[in-house]
């Protein structure tokens, strides 16, 4: 089976496609799979560009849409996951994976499928510690954070990835596990990407998320991208009984002159034409972690050793079973696909999208009535029987895991708002590799597999550049939620405190004393005289003479600080 494997997508589509194309027809072959590793950009029309988190000059209508349309059907079968550059609205849309357009298959957050007898999984979006735990609370139209977060890997993905024990052939991450750069050239990266060496060294370049999945699943091969590179590097993991090693290759964006395809044969055990089959290890773990689900932008820590709630879900072969009968024993997957919004005309002005609202996607709503599941956007639309996601205590789990269904003890007490912002503020930069260049002999535009990189692809018994990882045990410490029987907490939107009457705003530097925030009380008959007993004061009742340093004013009606010298009379109004 021959698969082609593509980094960083940006909508480049119909020249990935062409250039697939153009090498099916000079080594005279056919390419049967298609991976791309997130940056899809699955922009439909202007207003999925709105939901886009990239700069306003980034967002522009390239292909998908033609694909989306009908105009063009991809000429090999697609599988794609998300990175951080995406039509966030539409990605979530298909939480548990489905078809973006004709022939091209979206992962989900997280997901794994078999192809021609091989398994391949993925987990979609980059790690940012501050949204890890919290639930997928957002929606469109987003506010400037939630389209950020949204693209955040969450615990719950990596929970069940974690619950997989049948072996996986391909895994896909938009950005690298954490260890995988020690396992490589690492001075070679360092000349060709100097901003890396920091990070390098401190051994922080990579996802910690993605690398739980790596030590876990120990899949024979792993494809990243997101760093706009090509790397390659062998990782040697030591397990109970027998050694396993995981070949990685990060690739980059589609540009000229750039390293961002790679073509190898893997053995199938199946005859073309390939099709994609829904995974049955995978299904089950979709339905039995269902109850750990979180909606709302509170944290919801995951279950281990120690807390009462079930932690492992190994799915057994009783459950694949029964799960095949309600299947119909076919777990081929549909070719359901269905546009759920207007596509671009290729004329109208890109200009005016506006955010749309969350809409519900027939694939999902179809998947989760299979399995039983909940699809967030069918919750948040109000189509769906679940609780309302302002109603849901992620308290209310009994010890095996399934939902309390009592009846809380204040019935009055309403649950965290879905609507509340989150306080990330992560910035967004333009990747500064957008000009650098290399040396084709160094980074090859594409290789087949009789000339892929020799690192990559070197014999076990010859690694000189592998990381030995030993297995962790399942996870030692994770915090009991079912432990607390209270009644869920109304969080309000963050307010800042407000003026106090009698304050002088015109005030906005505090003094240097530790500690200690002095304060002036203004009246009509201007500001009070400072009395003996004040801190800042030496023996003699004067203010003494300790530097003033600036404060940056957050309320102008509260700090304010004590002069020597004598003031007008003013009087505070609240603003």
């Amino acid at each position: 089976m021959r698969i082609a494997v593509e980094g960083c997508c940006h909508d480049e589509l119909e020249i990935i496609y062409d250039v697939l194309e153009h090498i099916q027809h000079v080594e005279d072959t056919k390419i049967d799979l298609l991976l791309m590793c997130g940056d899809f950009e699955a922009t439909r029309n202007p207003d999925d560009l709105m939901c886009m988190a990239v700069p306003a000059k980034y967002r522009d209508m390239k292909y998908f849409y033609k694909y989306y349309k009908g105009e063009k059907k991809a000429p090999i079968l697609t599988i794609v996951i998300g990175g951080n550059h995406e039509a966030s609205n539409y990605m979530q849309e298909l939480p548990y994976g489905g078809w973006l357009a004709p022939n091209i298959y979206y992962l989900g957050y997280a997901g794994i499928v078999n192809v021609g007898g091989l398994r391949i999984g993925g987990i979609s979006g980059i790690y940012k510690g501050c949204d890890y735990h919290k639930g997928h609370f957002e929606k469109p139209p987003y506010t400037d954070s939630a389209m950020r977060s949204c693209y955040h890997t969450r615990s719950l993905e990596v929970f069940r990835l974690k619950q997989v024990y049948k072996d996986v052939d391909i895994m896909l991450s938009h950005d690298w596990p954490l260890h995988a750069v020690q396992a490589g050239n690492k001075e070679q990266l360092c000349r060709y990407k100097p901003h890396f060496r920091d990070e390098i060294m401190q051994n922080t370049l990579g996802s910690p998320a993605a690398q739980e999945v790596l030590t876990h699943i120990k899949p024979k091969y792993w494809f990243s991208a997101h760093l706009h590179c090509k790397y390659s590097a062998v990782i040697k993991h030591r397990g109970k009984g027998e050694d396993k090693i995981t070949k990685f290759l990060a690739l980059d964006k589609c540009l000229p002159k750039r390293s961002f395809l790679q073509v190898l044969d893997l053995p199938s055990s199946m005859e073309p034409p390939y099709k994609i089959q829904l995974d049955a290890e995978w299904l089950v773990i979709l339905k039995n972690t269902n109850h750990l689900l979180n909606i709302t932008d509170s944290a919801r820590y995951m279950p281990g050793v120690g807390c009462k709630e079930r932690y492992d879900f190994k799915v057994k072969d009783a459950e694949i079973t029964k799960l095949l009968e309600d299947f119909g024993g076919d777990l081929t997957l549909p070719e359901n696909f269905q546009i759920t919004a207007q596509p671009y005309d290729g004329t109208s002005d890109k200009r005016k999208g506006r955010q749309p609202m969350c809409r519900v996607n027939p694939q999902t709503t179809l998947l989760c009535q299979m399995l039983g599941i909940t699809d967030p956007f069918a919750v948040f639309c109000g189509q769906s029987n679940e609780e309302n996601p302002e109603e849901i205590n992620i308290d209310s789990e009994t010890s095996d895991g399934t939902q309390d269904t009592s009846e809380p003890e204040d019935a009055g007490t309403t649950t965290a708002e879905s609507d509340v912002e989150t306080v990330s503020q992560e910035s967004l930069s333009v990747d500064d590799s957008m000009h650098d260049t290399t040396s084709s002999e160094q980074f090859p535009t594409f290789m087949h597999s009789q000339s892929i990189d020799e690192n990559f692809l070197h014999d076990e018994a010859s690694s000189s550049n592998c990381v030995e990882q030993s297995t962790p045990s399942r996870d030692s410490c994770a915090m009991d939620t079912t432990k607390s029987d209270q009644s869920p907490i109304k969080l309000s939107p963050m307010m800042l405190p407000s003026p106090k009457v009698g304050f002088d705003s015109s005030c906005n530097e505090l003094s240097d004393v530790p500690n200690i925030q002095i304060r002036k009380r203004c009246s009509d008959d201007g500001p009070s005289k400072p009395s003996s007993m004040d801190v800042g004061l030496d023996n003699a009742g004067k203010i003494s003479n300790d530097p003033v340093k600036k404060f940056k004013r957050r309320n102008l009606a509260v700090y304010s600080i004590l002069t020597n010298e004598k003031t007008e009379d003013s009087e505070s109004e609240p603003t």
